[in-house]
């Protein structure tokens, strides 16, 4: 039992539950909008930026990728969509009530993640199923994952400035 607590407790000293004022947190939060914007649909930006300079190879491959990512998520959204959107609702809700009503910070920090993503998520599900509806090659395809790219890039400076003030305010007092 004694070997549990410190155990527990070396954890909680290394990964410091008070998340505005951990290190670790912004290293994450950092880490996740870099990934988020650097795959488009599951697509690598630097495959996307060859295709752009009319590279015939990446061109093909950007298509490929992007029809190949698009039906696997919108596979998985039409067998257990109405599961995702209600695991997402239910913990969002849980992490609304921790963070609103109990203050508990752990949850807002979460929470100022978390509720980006699911924009995100939404965001890239549409346009999955437009890559699936009007099957965009070459130029319109690079356009559209540029666009897209542009929308969680401008989303994810939005959430980092509204975190950072939200961290700044918590720190302070």
């Amino acid at each position: 039992m004694v070997l549990i607590l410190e155990w527990y407790t070396l954890v909680f000293l290394l990964i410091d539950m008070r998340s505005f004022s951990s290190l670790w947190y912004w290293i994450a939060l950092a880490v996740l909008w870099s990934s988020v914007s650097h795959w488009v649909m599951g697509v690598p930006f630097d495959l996307i930026t060859r295709a752009r300079r009319q590279d015939a190879e990446a061109v093909e491959d950007l298509t490929v990728l992007a029809r190949i990512n698009a039906r696997r998520m919108l596979y998985i959204s039409r067998r257990g969509g109405m599961w995702v959107i209600g695991f997402v609702c239910f913990v969002l809700t849980v992490l609304g009530m921790l963070a609103g009503l109990y203050r508990v910070e752990f949850a807002q920090a979460v929470l100022l993640m978390a509720g980006p993503m699911v924009l995100i998520g939404y965001l890239t599900l549409r346009l999955a199923l437009r890559v699936e509806a009007e099957a965009p090659a070459g130029a319109a395809l690079v356009r559209l994952m540029m666009r897209h790219r542009f929308v969680t890039q401008l989303i994810g400076m939005i959430a980092i400035f509204v975190t950072a003030l939200f961290g700044m305010y918590h720190n302070i007092t």
